[in-house]
């Protein structure tokens, strides 16, 4: 059994439904515990519509790579390509982190999955939903998420806002 930390992101078609639906398909594999819903303002180089992030914490029988594998699927019955980077799209789930039943994170510097997320520590639309879904939140090499939230510019995190939809 591991845990893993998801970050899901859309801002194309249905973001709302699109992220329920995610989160739902992850209920079936095993105990979710997931941040609400939250607007952002789209990240990277591409011109844009607002994203809906969430997180979810997920308990089961998969290893980094089985994490990775399912974060595709899920992209993938969403509709998902892959033809701009940092461009729109219809869902996007990254692997934060993930760890053993004893506790200890898996970490990887594979450039097809590099464990914990390389820029996680950088992104209000992560740690925000984040320490929502779990107050005592740890990244791994980077410490609590409160404290990383504390450092990052307020006018970033302010801007990652609950979405009542």
């Amino acid at each position: 059994m591991t845990r893993a930390v998801l970050s899901l992101g859309a801002n194309l078609g249905d973001r709302a439904g699109t992220l329920r639906a995610a989160l739902a398909a992850l209920a079936q594999d095993g105990p979710v515990t997931s941040s609400g819903l939250y607007e952002t303002p789209p990240w990277g180089p591409v011109e844009q519509p607002p994203y809906l992030n969430a997180v979810a914490v997920v308990h089961a029988d998969r290893d980094a790579r089985g994490w990775l594998a399912r974060a595709h699927e899920l992209e993938q019955a969403a509709g998902r390509t892959r033809e701009v980077r940092w461009g729109a799209r219809t869902l996007d789930v990254d692997v934060v982190t993930v760890s053993g039943d004893d506790g200890a994170a898996e970490l990887s510097d594979d450039p097809d999955l590099t464990l914990p997320h390389p820029r996680a520590h950088e992104r209000a639309f992560v740690l925000v939903p984040w320490l929502a879904a779990d107050a005592d939140a740890e990244l791994p090499g980077h410490g609590r998420v409160g404290d990383l939230l504390a450092a990052l510019d307020p006018a970033d995190v302010g801007a990652v806002v609950p979405w009542s939809g």
